[in-house]
């Protein structure tokens, strides 16, 4: 899971908040996305291994983070709006709140699996532990 989780950040990174943040703020008349392939990893990350991965997405997070704060974006921009082509119209407030909790979301799923591994080791503390009672 950590491959694929971290294969389909990277493809975020290239093709999904900065480009869509960027048709936001343009001056386009139409503003909708481009669909997102949630299942591209598997062909761009082809070959590659973990280390790989993580160093390419260090790479393209640390850039899309400069673009960002580069925009130096204020409550006016934050309410423009782009439409997405299965939810409809969002704001830029909404896009980037939602790469935060995506984030979070593939971080969680990550900390499941690995804790997952440790089911017969905890013995009877796994009551107390909600990431092996899900």
């Amino acid at each position: 899971m950590p491959w694929k989780n971290t294969g389909h950040l990277i493809h975020g990174e290239k093709t999904d908040w900065i480009p869509r943040m960027e048709i936001i703020l343009s001056d386009l008349k139409d503003k909708t996305f481009v669909p997102f392939d949630r299942f591209a990893q598997y062909n761009d990350s082809k070959g590659k291994n973990i280390n790989e991965l993580l160093d390419e997405f260090s790479v393209l997070r640390a850039k899309n983070v400069k673009v960002l704060l580069s925009k130096n974006l204020n409550s006016l921009d934050l309410n423009l709006n782009g439409t997405h082509p299965e939810l409809g119209l969002v704001t830029l407030s909404q896009l980037l709140s939602s790469w935060v909790v995506h984030d979070l979301n593939h971080i969680s799923q990550i900390a499941r699996v690995m804790a997952s591994q440790y089911q017969g080791e905890v013995g009877p503390w796994k009551q107390y532990l909600k990431i092996l009672n899900n």
